[in-house]
């Protein structure tokens, strides 16, 4: 029993502490063209994007999307569906901490939502961000833009 003890007090003071964010964002600009053609309906693209965030996080959100469309609608974008890689540059300022760094990204659109899966790579913070890492996570309907992200610094 004494060696159960010690070992639950070694896991529990071993466990990390995450901050949380949540931000909401508006998108600044859409660059979206098609690199193959693969039949029809279905086609890969390459999107720039930038995104202006508010909320815990602050500031800009430049992004090189690559996506895969199962299928497209010309007449109604919002009723296609599409997976997605992407890396997010995000600059500017989280919870009062000045600096930027990178999120991979990896989504699926469909139904004429986004959602995605977020992590933050390893090494690419500056400033005051400098050794942050984490994960998150985002979602785009139309009820709006909310991204949530769980953080630390090494």
């Amino acid at each position: 029993m004494q060696g159960g003890a010690g070992y639950f007090l070694g896991d529990f003071s071993s466990m990390e502490t995450k901050m949380k964010a949540k931000a909401s964002y508006s998108v600044k600009k859409w660059e979206e063209a098609t690199y193959r053609q693969i039949s029809p309906q279905m086609k890969m693209t390459k999107a720039s994007v930038v995104y202006e965030l508010s909320g815990d996080l602050q500031g800009v959100a430049s992004v090189e999307y690559l996506m895969f469309y199962r299928h497209s609608d010309p007449n109604d974008p919002h009723k296609s569906s599409a997976s997605y890689v992407g890396l997010i540059h995000f600059d500017g300022i989280l919870s009062s901490k000045s600096g930027s760094f990178v999120l991979e990204d990896n989504g699926i659109f469909e139904g004429g939502s986004a959602n995605s899966s977020l992590r933050i790579a390893e090494g690419s913070g500056t400033g005051a961000l400098r050794e942050i890492y984490g994960t998150g996570m985002y979602l785009a309907n139309k009820d709006g833009f909310h991204l949530n992200l769980d953080y630390d610094f090494h």
